[in-house]
This record gives C-alpha cells, sequence and structure tokens, in this order.
C-alpha cells in the first residue's frame, strides 16, 4: 500500500516530518498515529527534505544513537512519548 503525501495537510506532514527527526519516536508511533510504514516515512521524508538534510537522518536513524526501532530500545521504555508532554487527545495532532 502507497500512501500520497498530498494525502495529508500541511500540518500532518510537518507532525510526520518532526515524529520522524526525534531519536526517542519510534517508527511504530508514526505507523499508529499516520498508518505510515517505515518504508513510507522514509519516502516522504525523501521528498519533503533537501537530498543533504536527508541523507543527514537516515545516517542517524541507522545509527546507533537512534532509538528509532523498538528493538534498538530499552525495554523498560514502555511509551511513544515523554512524561512531561502533554496527553494525547482524540485529535491526531494533540500539540499546536
Amino acid at each position: 500500500m502507497s500512501i500520497s503525501t498530498t494525502n495529508f495537510t500541511e500540518r500532518e506532514l510537518d507532525r510526520i516530518i518532526e515524529m520522524a527527526w526525534e531519536d526517542r519516536t519510534p517508527f511504530e508511533a508514526i505507523l499508529f498515529q499516520f498508518h505510515l510504514s517505515e518504508k513510507e516515512v522514509i519516502k516522504v521524508m525523501r521528498s519533503n527534505l533537501k537530498e543533504s538534510s536527508f541523507k543527514r537522518w537516515r545516517k542517524r536513524v541507522n545509527s546507533g544513537v537512534s532509538q528509532k526501532h523498538l528493538k534498538k530500545r530499552n525495554p523498560e521504555i514502555s511509551r511513544f512519548k515523554c512524561s512531561r508532554q502533554k496527553a494525547i487527545s482524540g485529535n491526531k495532532i494533540s500539540k499546536r
């Protein structure tokens, strides 16, 4: 299933990119909230970032620093969000 970036509002695209840049936000959180697989997130990032920014993001995601994959995370971390973040409302985008 391929999802075009035209299916998202500018605000949703901004949030997807923001979540993808955050080291602690796993791809599974993006899948849960926006129904985008890791491959689809990569396509979104490639089409919305400058080439140098995209390469820097991919390098970071594939490094040991990033926890974008749940398998790399500490098993004690069981949440998608920071404990200080506002609770997610019924909206897709909780902050803004």
